[in-house]
């Protein structure tokens, strides 16, 4: 399993449900890492995308504690459990969690590589990613160059986590 995050330099991920920054490249990075594969994410998540929709040529997999919870499109998991039941029918190298917050804590001792866009701002949030710099079951495996969007600056990073054999 994978991770797909933009952090600030906080590693701070979101305020009232919404991202705290959107760069194109980063969108489209994120597009294209994830189209083809299966997204894991929470119901906030979901309800924070364009008219609350799934993510298009993607299989969505919703986790909501809702046992009522219905997303047209979408795969819904009502545990921890039956969502590592249901990710068990995709390759491996497919799952990729998106978010949010109790997601990313919760599914982050499955995931083998993070992808994370690291903006170097510090914005308002009330979200936040696990510092994978200072986990120490992670290293970074590598950076681009700086990017720069206006007066932003950020790079995109890939953790991988130690002692794996991926």
């Amino acid at each position: 399993m994978k991770l797909i995050v933009n952090v600030d330099k906080n590693w701070a991920i979101g305020n009232k449900n919404k991202l705290l920054v959107s760069i194109p490249a980063d969108m489209k990075f994120f597009r294209e890492t994830t189209t083809g594969q299966v997204v894991i994410m929470g119901r906030k998540t979901l309800e924070s995308f364009p008219g609350g929709q799934p993510l298009k040529n993607r299989t969505n997999i919703v986790l909501t504690r809702d046992p009522h919870y219905e997303a047209k499109g979408a795969v819904v998991v009502h545990s921890k459990e039956e969502l590592l039941e249901e990710v068990r029918k995709y390759p491996e190298e497919s799952l990729f969690v998106i978010g949010g917050e109790s997601i990313y804590r919760m599914l982050l001792p499955y995931c083998t590589e993070a992808y994370v866009t690291k903006t170097d701002h510090a914005y308002e949030a009330d979200t936040f990613f696990p510092n994978l710099d200072q986990e120490e079951d992670w290293i970074l495996e590598g950076e681009s160059d700086e990017q720069t969007y206006f007066d932003l600056e950020y790079v995109f990073a890939k953790y991988q986590r130690k002692n794996t054999d991926h």
